[in-house]
């Protein structure tokens, strides 16, 4: 995937995750979790696209760990509206699953941009 493609579909993403939050009820948790969502949702994106321009290797890396813990954020507040029902899972798995391979994504770039082994880290940042 090119560092274009990767963009747009964190464009999507965002794209999505504001159609999600515009469909959530109007009630107390879903005004919470609409806010935090829409917050976190949106923010891969463009932190991705200040990592494109970053200073350093070191820059780069931080930034792109900014994308993966927006990204890990969103999808625990994608499976909150799951778990309480503010939407059906039938409308929210694909989105979740989606926030998932981001995340996988990410994480194995860190991994690699930091030159760490997968057998040597006993904490990988893609660990679900």
């Amino acid at each position: 995937m090119t560092p274009d493609e990767l963009s747009d579909r964190l464009l999507d993403f965002a794209a999505r995750i504001g159609k999600v939050v515009d469909s959530l009820p109007d009630s107390r948790l879903g005004r919470h979790v609409g806010g935090q969502m829409i917050r976190c949702g949106t923010s891969p994106g463009p932190n991705y696209e200040e990592s494109r321009a970053a200073e350093s290797k070191a820059d780069f890396v931080h930034k792109l760990k900014i994308v993966l813990k927006e990204l890990r954020e969103t999808r625990y507040w994608l499976r909150l509206v799951v778990k309480t029902g503010l939407l059906p899972s039938t409308k929210m798995n694909e989105l979740i699953d989606e926030a998932t391979q981001l995340c996988n994504i990410f994480g194995q770039s860190i991994v690699t941009c930091k030159g760490i082994k997968k057998s040597e880290n006993r904490d990988p940042p893609n660990q679900l």
